[in-house]
């Protein structure tokens, strides 16, 4: 490190010493401006966001979600989302501090701004391992399917990513199906929304226990899955093919669903022409349909 990059950190540290202080002030004025400066500092800069974790400002921060003043909450959201990023030490030190609730109570009374950085606190926090099981039993699926239901367009982007990696861990699947995710789920796979390849992948993930397949069943999936096998996009494509063969396998009336739906011919192109993994579910969802018709004619 140069002798000016050091300088610069020196100072930084001084000035969140002083933000740190200013946290701790029970003027609502001071409390906003430092948390609006936190947020900006945490923002761009690695060194700043250690600087900001060793200066003891996280634990104060996640007291300041609770803030009745809206801006501050915001601010405060913001800035332990930027700390979180790409720092698995601020991560941890963000769930020692006691974050998981305030951040659930954040998802559940904040303004749509604060809601969104809420969800992409939490999916921050997640991608550390040990943290998907902490996150996914303490409350937060329920209100991260509200926002994906009911939230503005960032919302659900958030609350979807959230939800994507809470349900990569067995625990966690039951719980976003039994909260309803599915039928939002495929509300999204609109295309005109942006967001099908997203929701594809969660609702994946969901078939892979039986009540995500019936939930995806009952709710229409099927037909939008097969329209995804057709005309997705190659990520798409091998989550609907490898969705519908767990679909397929494990129940003779989604079976007959999945057919009815004219999969076959898409199918048969996407076993020719896509990735060799994709190749690979296309072909075992063909061999399968194809051993049930022997079996049913």
């Amino acid at each position: 490190m140069t002798n000016e990059a050091k300088r610069n950190l020196s100072d930084v540290e001084t000035q969140v010493k002083i933000l740190v202080e200013d946290l701790k002030n029970d003027s609502a004025d001071t409390q906003r401006n430092a948390t609006a400066e936190l947020r900006l500092l945490a923002k761009y800069d690695m060194d700043n966001r250690i600087v900001i974790e060793n200066c003891g400002a996280i634990g104060l921060l996640v007291n300041l979600l609770y803030s009745n003043d809206p801006e501050t909450q915001e601010n405060a959201v913001t800035a332990l989302l930027n700390l979180s990023i790409n720092n698995n030490k601020n991560k941890s030190a963000i769930v020692d501090a006691g974050a998981i609730e305030p951040l659930i109570h954040v998802l559940e009374n904040g303004g749509s701004e604060a809601k969104a950085n809420s969800a992409a606190t939490i999916y921050s926090l997640s991608l550390l391992e040990e943290n998907k099981i902490k996150i996914g039993s303490s409350g937060a699926v329920g209100p991260l399917v509200d926002l994906l239901g009911n939230g503005t367009p960032r919302g659900k982007k958030d609350a979807i990513t959230a939800l994507f990696n809470l349900s990569i861990h067995h625990e966690n699947k039951a719980r976003i199906v039994q909260y309803g995710a599915v039928r939002y789920l495929i509300e999204l796979m609109d295309p005109a929304v942006g967001m099908v390849d997203k929701a594809v992948a969660v609702l994946t993930n969901l078939a892979t226990i039986p009540e995500g397949r019936n939930a995806i069943g009952e709710e229409g999936g099927i037909p939008l899955l097969v329209e995804v096998v057709e005309l997705g996009s190659a990520k798409g494509k091998e989550n609907a093919a490898a969705a519908l063969l767990r679909l397929s396998t494990n129940s003779g009336r989604f079976c007959n669903m999945v057919l009815q739906e004219g999969v076959v011919p898409p199918l048969v192109a996407l076993s020719k022409s896509g990735t060799p993994r994709t190749r690979e579910k296309a072909q075992a969802l063909l061999s399968y349909l194809r051993n049930q018709r022997h079996e049913n004619a």
